[in-house]
């Protein structure tokens, strides 16, 4: 039994591989040396283009980005990476969150995709991870924030509810997964079901952030409905703090945001 899952690793992996099967467009998968172990990563899009790394949320993996991938690699050199820690094929080592570790590691994988700086889209987790490398580096040319972490606290009565319904067997577990992200192809659906089965996801809360000093473009699209994290606190300190930030509160729209793959790859494109 590995460290970030109670059973059942192996076959996670497999159902993940078997994602990356469907994945739309041709695409190169890596695995690069960081400092804190090996990280997976799948490339695609012209070798040539400008870069944008693609950083996924707690308890999931590049399998997030399926839909979006094709539009958003015909003009750039997308670069999706297993964050560690996490359900992928990255190492299983789990960094503290109000450490240099996660930069350390941003550093390192760019270093061996032969990338200067990039674009960064982050969720929810990835959001933080994306913030925190952006506040210590200069390599984050744009930023873009799908209902990110450490902006507010994370809602508590979500938790509680959702340990709730996983007691009620794969029934509860289903409806505390579309509680928590919303509309996902069912697919995804399924993964995730097996996903939280076997896997132990981080129960520490995000550290919240600091002042906010992020001079880069950012977009940041926060779902109204979000059960887990406070769109309108989060809308509210980016207003206050990063003032040319272009926040958008999607009214109908929860934790996982669709639908939004244009207006990203509008944001990618503008000059900076």
């Amino acid at each position: 039994m590995s460290g970030i899952y109670r059973a059942r690793g192996e076959e996670v992996r497999a159902a993940y591989r078997d994602l990356l099967d469907r994945w739309p467009v041709p695409a190169e998968r890596l695995v690069v040396p960081t400092r804190h172990g090996d990280t997976f990563v799948v490339v695609s899009g012209p070798a040539d283009a400008p870069p944008v790394v693609l950083v996924h949320g707690s308890g999931s993996n590049t399998a997030m980005w399926l839909d979006d991938v094709a539009g958003w690699s015909r003009e750039f050199r997308v670069i999706a990476v297993d964050v560690p820690g996490e359900p992928g094929l990255s190492a299983e080592t789990r960094l503290p969150l109000d450490g240099p570790g996660h930069a350390e590691w941003f550093d390192d994988v760019l270093d061996a995709v032969g990338v200067a700086d990039a674009a960064f889209v982050g969720v929810s987790l990835g959001g933080f991870l994306v913030t925190d490398y952006a506040l210590r580096s200069d390599r984050v040319r744009r930023l873009v924030l799908l209902n990110p972490g450490g902006f507010a606290p994370r809602r508590a009565g979500f938790m509680v509810k959702g340990v709730l319904l996983a007691l009620l067997g794969e029934w509860g577990l289903r409806r505390s997964i579309k509680a928590a992200v919303g509309a996902v192809p069912p697919e995804l659906v399924d993964h995730l079901v097996l996903v939280f089965r076997s896997f132990k996801p981080r129960m520490e809360p995000l550290p919240v952030f600091g002042r906010l000093g992020l001079a880069m473009p950012v977009l940041a699209l926060l779902g109204a409905r979000d059960a887990m994290l406070d769109a309108a606190a989060t809308a509210r300190r980016l207003a206050a703090e990063v003032p040319h930030a272009d926040v958008r509160v999607l009214p109908e729209q929860g934790h996982h945001i669709t639908g939004q793959t244009g207006p990203i790859l509008e944001f990618l494109r503008e000059e900076p």
